[in-house]
């Protein structure tokens, strides 16, 4: 075999596929947070944020505090579809940390 050749295996092909979808997986079946279906769609930023904040004050599996929990989980999709998020659906989601910082007195 020449040097700076490999053999490409079946394997990676599967594994590329696995890793390019990692984000969804953990978004779908986060141990920190139980999230209402389509809460990153819902119309107005506060009631992303009021969404957040339920499931966050009802986990009692997240290791940090409810605030912390829904926040990281909010900037966690905003970075994870920002090349796939429209520009008025991204400050929507950036409004939405704004109101969550609102709703959990931290401004």
């Amino acid at each position: 075999m020449a040097k700076g050749r490999r053999k490409k295996s079946k394997s990676k092909k599967k594994n590329k596929r696995s890793r390019k979808r990692w984000s969804q997986r953990v978004t779908e079946t986060s141990d920190a947070l139980t999230l209402e279906e389509g809460v990153f769609k819902k119309n107005t930023p506060r009631a992303i944020a009021a969404s957040l904040k339920r499931s966050a004050d009802a986990s009692r599996r997240r290791k940090s505090d409810p605030y912390r929990s829904a926040m990281s989980m909010l900037v966690f999709y905003i970075n994870r579809a920002g090349k796939g998020l429209s520009k008025t659906r991204k400050q929507k989601l950036e409004k939405a940390k704004d109101e969550l910082r609102a709703l959990y007195d931290k401004d």
